[in-house]
Order: C-alpha cells, then sequence, then structure tokens
C-alpha cells in the first residue's frame, strides 16, 4: 500500500458531523423546508440552540437588536446563512486539537481559519462585490485536511518543510512528493465524503492553487486572498508558516490594493475573537 492510500484510508474512517447537524442540514436541503419546523429541530439540541443564538446576536453574523428565540434567529441569519454556520459547527471541533506535526497548538489552526474566513467576507466588502454564499464556510474549511494529516493520522511535517526548502518548491508540492497527497486535496475529498457542497469542496481543493481550477470562482479567489492576508496577521502559522506561493493571478483578477490588505487585516484583528469564541465555547 503506498503511502497515499494509507492517509486516503485512515482519513475515510474518521466519523461524519454529529448527528444533530446532520439532521438540521437534511432538512435545510427540504425544498418544503419550514423556518418553523426548523426551530424545533435546532431546540431539541441545546448545544446547537446556543450557536445560533450568539451567531445571530454577534456583530459579524448579525448585530442589531437582540434576538432570544431561535425562530427569531432564523428570521434573520435566513437558510442560506444558518446552512453555512451549521457545517462550520459541526466542522469546527475537529481544529480544536493541537496539530503537534505542525507546530500548532490547540485551537491555533481554528484561529487561523477562522482569520481565513473573516479575511474572505472582508474583502468582498472592501472590493465592493458580493461575495457568494459559500465564502464564509468554505474559508472556515480550509485546513481541515492539515487538521487530519496533524493530529488524527501525526504526520511530521518537519522533512516536508527540509524539502520545500532544499528544492525551493512550495509546502504542498513537498508534502505531495513525501506523502502523494497535499492537505488541501485530503481535506477535499473528506469533505465530499461528508456530501459537503460540491463549491465549497472545490474551493478547499483549489484554494492555494486557484489558476488550477476548472472554472473560475469569486469564492475562490477571495478565500486564496484572505488565507494570503490571514497569514500576514501570523494567526496560526505553523511550521509551514509562509511556504506558499500566492497567485499573482488571483490577486490581479481582484485587483486589490495595498490600504484594502491592511484595512481586511486590521477587521480580522477586531472581528476574530467574537467568531472564535463562538465557534470554540459551543461546538457540537
Amino acid at each position: 500500500m503506498s503511502r497515499r492510500e494509507e492517509i486516503l484510508q485512515k482519513a475515510m474512517a474518521i466519523p461524519n458531523m454529529p448527528m444533530p447537524v446532520q439532521k438540521v442540514l437534511a432538512y435545510i436541503g427540504n425544498a418544503d423546508a419550514d423556518l418553523r419546523q426548523l426551530a424545533k429541530i435546532i431546540e431539541f439540541d441545546p448545544g446547537l440552540t446556543v450557536n445560533v443564538l450568539r451567531m445571530a446576536n454577534s456583530a459579524f453574523f448579525g448585530g442589531g437588536t437582540k434576538v432570544s428565540t431561535v425562530k427569531e434567529a432564523l428570521m434573520r441569519l435566513g437558510l442560506g446563512r444558518l446552512y453555512q454556520l451549521v457545517i462550520a459547527s459541526g466542522v469546527a471541533p475537529l481544529a480544536r486539537f493541537a496539530i503537534k506535526g505542525y507546530g500548532l497548538r490547540p485551537g491555533e489552526l481554528l484561529e487561523h481559519s477562522v482569520a481565513v474566513a473573516v479575511a474572505s467576507e472582508t474583502l468582498a466588502r472592501e472590493l465592493g462585490v458580493v461575495a457568494p454564499p459559500y465564502t464564509f464556510t468554505a474559508g472556515l474549511l480550509v485546513n481541515i485536511g492539515k487538521t487530519v494529516m496533524g493530529s488524527f493520522l501525526e504526520v511530521d511535517a518537519a522533512p516536508i518543510l527540509t524539502l520545500a526548502h532544499e528544492r525551493q518548491i512550495s509546502f504542498e508540492q513537498a508534502e505531495e512528493l513525501i506523502l502523494g497527497i497535499n492537505h488541501a486535496e485530503l481535506g477535499a475529498l473528506l469533505l465530499e465524503k461528508w456530501g459537503i457542497p460540491t463549491p465549497i469542496v472545490n474551493v478547499v481543493r483549489y484554494r492555494l492553487r486557484p489558476d488550477e481550477s476548472p472554472e473560475p470562482d469569486l469564492a475562490l479567489d477571495l478565500v486564496h486572498v484572505g488565507d494570503v492576508i490571514a497569514k500576514m496577521t501570523g494567526i496560526g502559522m505553523g511550521i509551514d508558516g509562509l511556504q506558499y506561493a500566492p497567485s499573482e493571478a488571483a490577486f490581479a483578477r481582484l485587483d486589490v490594493s495595498p490600504q484594502q490588505m491592511e484595512n481586511v487585516m486590521v477587521a480580522i484583528l477586531e472581528q476574530i475573537a467574537e467568531v472564535r469564541d463562538i465557534l470554540m465555547e459551543n461546538t457540537l
């Protein structure tokens, strides 16, 4: 069995998202989904109820007048936003662990994932464009493959980093040479197995190499550039740090100015704590 096959076999054995999350996602996917019935489903799970209320009342996700019931929260968030946030709540617990192989303390990778998600949506507002509805969730899930490799599979990234330096190649290229797969591809395959929507899977798969995507995607460009900006803040860097090559084409397509990048960095530092706490303190 090759190293790639061994990694895939172990990764595909990781359990699916928690059952409350699966139930909510299945119901939202129903064309006849009703907010009142959805509120009842959510209220059966205390952790999910707290998450939804905190999200609806947060400055980043909702803000304004405080809501106190799940139904009010759903009316504020809408089914589309709720769908994203339920996925995020289901997957976020995986990123709470220490990612030893990549030199990340408990919760540090989740911080970076939140920074990418916040940066992606904030960047869209700075640019005056409408981010596709799956942008935030895709940004939050970009590190799922690294989580699996470094925590569940205990991959040691040190030899990968050494090879990247020796050959002057990107970190994910070195991953492929040593492991037969990079963490972005592994994350995409795992999310695909869990039934996560294809647009989100594709962003996770191509986020390091957006120019290899079979079709253009604004969300992919936003997440790629958002990831670069998040790394510039130093949040959740790990030993692989800046060993990735930014896509000049993605930056050109978005036409991002240095001032806009600085504004996004400021927003990350201001908003990351609120979003991180929602996802860490009441994960399912």
